[in-house]
């Protein structure tokens, strides 16, 4: 099986014998990444309300302190408004959330940003993001600001 994965894979690793523990490392992985979209969102609608480029300020941000790819893909896709066709659709991320919500629970471990990104999650799918990428969240802040999020 290790050959076959890691031909498909960038690199496997045995988190545990147990695929529990496996699925909250990928859950939990997901949680981040839906933290930095609401983040790049807030940051994105607070220098764009202020005259800043939207484009201009991804730029500056994911040369400077924040190169990961993380910042680059999302922050683009927020800077220009792009959440179709969905890479990752936004009713996956909402379920990634619920469920790691649902493990956090579990563990008795309070993650109240997790609870914030759930709201965030239904705010969209509320409002016809069935269809829209999960970084669509990114454009709440700018709606909820009354800036131009397109």
């Amino acid at each position: 099986m290790q050959p076959i994965l890691d031909a498909v894979g960038q690199k496997t690793v045995v988190v545990s014998e147990t695929p529990k523990a496996a699925n909250l490392v990928k859950l939990s992985g997901n949680f981040l990444i839906a933290s930095v979209i609401e983040s790049l969102g807030e940051a994105i609608a607070l220098v764009s309300k202020g005259g800043v480029d939207k484009q201009l300020y991804v730029d500056i941000l994911t040369s400077t302190l924040f190169t990961a790819p993380v910042y680059k893909t999302y922050g683009a896709l927020i800077a220009n408004g792009k959440f179709e066709p969905a890479g990752f659709a936004a009713p996956l991320g909402q379920k990634d959330i619920r469920l790691t919500l649902a493990a956090a629970e579990e563990l008795r471990v309070p993650l109240p940003l997790a609870s914030l990104l759930r709201d965030r999650f239904l705010t969209l799918l509320a409002s016809s993001g069935e269809k829209l990428d999960w970084s669509a969240i990114g454009q709440l802040a700018a709606r909820d600001a009354g800036a131009d999020y397109h």
